[in-house]
This record gives C-alpha cells, sequence and structure tokens, in this order.
C-alpha cells in the first residue's frame, strides 16, 4: 500500500487535540478556539460576542463545524440563528468527529471554519 502525505494549502490542518487544547500547524493551543481563513482565535465561552470573527468571515466560509465538546449538544437557539442568519451553513458534532471533519474539508480545499470547544 501507498501513503500519500496530504499537502493543505491555505489553513493550517488540526494536528492534535488532548486535554484542553488544539495542536494546529505544531502549535499548542490552549482552550477552545475558532479556525478561519485569518488564522486561530482563541475563545473563552461560546456567545454572540465570541461569534463576531466568525460572522465577519461569513464571506470567506460556506460551512461552519461546531465541535461541542465530547458529545454532541445543542446550540442555544440566539447562536444557531445568528450563524445561519449569516448566511452560513452550521453542522454540530463532537469535537473530534469536527477535527476529523475539519481536516478532510480543507485537504478538498473546502472554505471551512470550526467553532471546537475543547475536550
Amino acid at each position: 500500500m501507498r501513503l500519500n502525505e496530504i499537502e493543505f494549502s491555505g489553513q493550517p490542518p488540526i494536528d492534535g487535540y488532548g486535554p484542553g487544547g488544539f495542536r494546529i500547524a505544531g502549535v499548542w493551543h490552549k482552550g477552545s478556539l475558532i479556525l478561519l481563513p485569518s488564522g486561530v482565535h482563541p475563545i473563552a465561552m461560546l456567545s454572540l460576542e465570541t461569534l463576531a470573527p466568525l460572522i465577519s468571515a461569513r464571506s470567506e466560509i460556506d460551512v461552519v463545524l461546531m465541535g461541542q465538546g465530547s458529545e454532541i449538544a445543542q446550540l442555544a437557539p440566539g447562536i444557531r440563528n445568528a450563524i445561519e442568519g449569516s448566511g452560513l451553513g452550521v453542522e454540530i458534532m463532537s469535537t473530534p468527529s469536527a477535527c476529523r471533519t475539519y481536516n478532510v474539508l480543507l485537504a478538498e480545499d473546502r472554505r471551512v471554519a470550526a467553532v471546537l470547544t475543547a475536550v
């Protein structure tokens, strides 16, 4: 079997996640994050205010992956309405699933963003 290393153009992939953070392009980031084409944005908690960079980047992305921790959880209606009202599609899943899906979509050169709750 031949293995080919995936090359990512533009946004860096998620190299790993673990206790309380994420490794993005070889750099460890503690806590929850928003990943956008413009870079990595740390967030303390999910709120309309912390989603401002995501909403501002809506013309650069098509889908938002919402990693809600180790289990899938519902988004507060106001947050979901704000994201969808800006014209973005949102997919809710566990954080591990969101990390894997984010990397697959990046490898396909898709316009993707992620909001990841640390596990």
